[in-house]
């Protein structure tokens, strides 16, 4: 069942580099690091000190940025770009010593995980944005960090768990997708809106 837990690595990892690729670099490389794992394939490069360090130093940035309103949807905005490849790289990187009847799937279905994490998340933030009350922005950065914390782990050490915790989310996101769409829609009327010197939380009550 080697290839299990290697599939499950690599598809819990692209997931949770979704929501927070810096921090999911950053622990796979410290628990290789130290000797709680030996990651498969080219994972096994994320235990040098120049990539933990500068994942490390980018998850910092990305921890305070996430904690405020707007500063976070225009950071996932920019990382729409990264996320998502780095999802399907992460995968293919865990899954490349394997047949290529499986690493290339692998990538596909990682990057797609690594989507529906991020656009989840993102439009989540676009929905705390338009309320009026400002700790959900707080409560959801702070959830998120703690989802991708448990997540690496599941993925690394309990491959079954992280198993059901993705078909979970592939039901979940099949339920929401309709939500991420409007939650854009209200994006876009909200960044309309202030740039006709109307405000933001006019446009959040429509």
């Amino acid at each position: 069942m080697e290839w299990f837990s290697t599939l499950s690595l690599a598809l819990g990892s692209a997931w949770t580099s979704g929501i927070n690729l810096y921090a999911t670099v950053t622990i796979l490389g410290l628990l290789q690091k130290f000797g709680a794992t030996k990651l498969p394939g080219g994972l096994d490069s994320l235990d040098n000190w120049w990539i933990i360090g500068i994942a490390g130093g980018l998850y910092v940035i990305e921890f305070f940025a996430d904690k405020f309103p707007y500063v976070d949807s225009v950071w996932d905005v920019v990382h729409t770009f990264i996320r998502v490849p780095a999802g399907a790289v992460v995968a293919y990187a865990a899954t490349n010593q394997l047949d290529s009847s499986v690493y290339i799937p692998a990538a596909l279905v990682g990057g797609g995980l690594a989507l529906a994490s991020h656009g989840t998340k993102a439009a989540a933030r676009v929905g705390a944005n338009l309320s009026p009350e400002p700790i959900s922005n707080w409560a959801l950065s702070f959830f998120e960090d703690g989802l991708v914390i448990v997540g690496v782990i599941l993925a690394v050490f309990a491959p079954m768990a992280i198993a059901i915790v993705l078909f979970l989310f592939v039901l979940f996101f099949i339920w929401f997708l309709p939500k991420v769409f409007r939650s854009f829609r209200r994006m876009f009327r909200a960044v309309g809106a202030y740039f006709r010197g109307e405000g933001f939380n006019d446009v959040a009550v429509r």
